[in-house]
């Protein structure tokens, strides 16, 4: 068999200096845009106030795969972020690339490790990611029939006593609600049975409910001296201290609630009073039964109106300095229907006596004038000690450490 041989004539000079030319553009200009985003998140990054002998840096940008909401630990301490509108969740190194470990789930949420498993609320029940390998297998239908619509995305938390927590939104702004499970937090034991504070015998069936009247409370945390729950909840909107009378911005405000078995927190018919802390007021254009206000639990703290606390975390066993580490940070989504916007901050809630007294700003910027560039989501302590924020206007992951 005769093997044909052909012969390649090499590129001439000019050829040769051409592909240096546009390989050098090209990495020129990718060296350009690489500087520029640098420069782009610097310069982003300095218009926020963060408090002296602390830093804040962009630790991993998500964006391209989703609008991260809240975060978890795995068993090795990586960060894992929720991507609700996407349907994915993302494992980040300490590098803080980004690795897809789930997705095509219905709006994930909060995530909760369970032994090496992996709970997931959506937004209409909890799914159970079996560990395979370095990851987690498909996901199995764990806790169902949640109410959805609405404030249809669930937060998940796992308590120092081992139960499962989860937070129903309202279905609506203010209404009386046809489903009693909806505006609660609801609690579940570790193999998914409803645990509520209720305990009915017989042929009635369980109920999930820990609490009542929390509109949207999206986010929970124990003390970690007492072991009491605080949770974050959203105020309604467009309401006004007078009978049809107009909207003002600063009601109701936000509420801290320390949250009990079986207590009613209010909504649709009252909030905390400005006026009188640690009281109910009435909703004049939403009234319930006589003393409904007088019988609901007032809030522990007030926060601010319409700014949309969402995460909450202690910061005992963060690496931040030692006079924050009694005290929890609540990140503020921000408000979407005041005249002067609201929110768009980390706050710091100081505990005296094991009870939240005042809040503080702890880091803003991200509001500039009526304009806002990030919405801060969930906070959490990150293995290291330092502290984690998701973003999901930016898409990125922040840590705040020590100088």
């Amino acid at each position: 068999m005769t093997t044909m041989h052909t012969q390649t004539s090499p590129p001439n000079k000019v050829s040769r200096l051409l592909l240096i030319a546009i390989t050098g553009l090209c990495m020129a200009i990718g060296l350009h845009y690489a500087m520029a985003q640098t420069l782009a998140v610097e310069a982003a990054l300095s218009t926020l106030h963060v408090p002296t002998g602390l830093n804040i840096e962009r630790f991993s940008d998500v964006s391209a795969l989703g609008a991260p909401r809240m975060l978890a630990l795995d068993r090795q301490g990586r960060l894992l972020v929720s991507l609700s509108d996407t349907g994915r969740i993302v494992r980040l190194n300490a590098q803080g690339d980004a690795e897809v470990i789930a997705q095509g789930l219905n709006a994930p949420h909060g995530m909760v490790l369970l032994g090496e498993d992996l709970l997931v609320a959506e937004q209409t029940g909890v799914v159970k990611l079996p560990k395979q390998g370095d990851g987690w297998g498909a996901p199995q239908p764990f806790i169902r029939n949640l109410p959805s619509g609405g404030h249809s995305l669930k937060t998940l938390k796992l308590s120092p006593d081992g139960y499962l927590f989860i937070n129903v939104g309202s279905s609506c702004n203010v209404c009386v609600e046809d489903n009693p499970t909806r505006a609660t937090l609801l609690r579940y034991t570790l193999d998914g049975r409803p645990a509520g504070a209720l305990l009915t015998v017989g042929r009635h069936a369980q109920s999930a409910i820990w609490a009542r009247g929390l509109r949207n409370s999206q986010s929970v945390a124990w003390h970690p001296q007492s072991g009491e729950m605080f949770a974050t909840n959203n105020g309604a909107d467009n309401r006004s201290g007078q009978k049809n009378g107009v909207i003002d911005d600063d009601l109701p405000p936000e509420h801290l609630n320390k949250i009990e078995a079986g207590q009613h927190y209010g909504w649709p018919y009252c909030w905390g009073d400005p006026a009188q802390p640690g009281q109910l007021m009435q909703d004049p254009n939403s009234v319930g039964e006589t003393a409904v206000c007088q019988q609901a639990q007032a809030p522990a703290l007030l926060l601010p109106a319409h700014s949309t606390p969402i995460g909450i975390t202690f910061l005992d066993q963060s690496r931040l300095p030692d006079d924050l580490k009694q005290d929890a940070i609540v990140a503020l989504h921000g408000s979407w229907n005041r005249k002067q916007p609201s929110g768009y901050a980390l706050l710091r809630v100081q505990f005296r006596n094991q009870q939240p007294v005042a809040s503080v700003p702890f880091i803003e910027g991200w509001l500039q004038g009526k304009q806002a560039w990030g919405r801060p989501v969930d906070v959490i302590v990150g293995a290291d000690g330092w502290l984690y924020v998701s973003d999901d206007l930016t898409g990125w992951i922040y840590r705040i450490r020590s100088l």
